[in-house]
């Protein structure tokens, strides 16, 4: 009785996963349609974990539904790339203002856990891994919080943000972040100044901003010819 609905949602999940990961490497481009039918017959899989694969990604914010067209792989404007640097600047500053007092051992020592993990998944060259262990890095403080709903927000924002990083990677000619790229980020964080660590903040998703918008105008450009 337990056992087919457990093999079904490992089958969701294993679809959901194959899925992100060709969304993440640009193999399934922003803006691409994703037809059920013709990702059943290529992946052998029956509707029903399909459908569920789909709705997880759609509630990730990884595919959107569009009214009497279907459903397509996000894409990500110019629009979206400032609102994102904008809206996590704020964020995370509020979020450290938050955890500053009260930072504990465990959430030091989970931060090394975690920037470690990211520098593993870049050495090992799993880029999507690397995307996923800089959104858990970037999370903690928000797990440290206290505050649940800026901890919903912040869960809210990863789709957004996967595509965001997958863009921000091309534009630089890397498929992951950089291995020392978040050092400065963790050392200022277990740091003694909050100002010092606002301003980190904002300088490091200040940097290669620009360049990331270039991409996806000159993207954008090349679409509409």
């Amino acid at each position: 009785m337990i056992a087919s609905p457990l093999k079904r949602e490992t089958m969701s999940a294993q679809i959901a996963a194959l899925l992100r990961r060709a969304i993440l490497k640009g193999e399934l481009e922003p803006g691409a349609p994703v037809v059920e039918s013709t990702l059943a017959l290529r992946l052998g899989a029956s509707r029903g974990p399909l459908r569920e694969a789909m709705r997880q990604l759609i509630d990730e914010g990884l595919l959107v539904n569009v009214p009497y067209t279907g459903t397509r792989v996000v894409d990500i404007s110019l629009e979206d790339i400032n609102d994102i640097y904008a809206m996590r600047t704020c964020l995370e500053q509020f979020a450290f203002e938050a955890v500053w007092p009260h930072r504990s051992e465990q959430f030091k020592a989970e931060l090394l856990v975690r920037n470690a993990a990211l520098k593993t998944a870049v050495d090992q060259g799993d880029h999507v891994a690397a995307i996923e262990a800089e959104l858990d890095l970037h999370g903690l403080v928000y797990e440290h919080s206290g505050n649940r709903i800026l901890l919903n927000t912040w869960t809210g924002l990863r789709g957004h943000l996967q595509m965001y990083w997958a863009s921000h990677h091309r534009a630089h000619g890397t498929t992951g972040p950089k291995r020392e790229s978040h050092d400065d980020y963790v050392s200022f964080a277990l740091g003694e100044s909050l100002s010092a660590m606002k301003d980190e903040l904002r300088d490091h998703m200040r940097r290669g901003l620009e360049t990331t918008k270039t991409f996806v105008q000159t993207r954008n450009a090349a679409k509409a010819k």
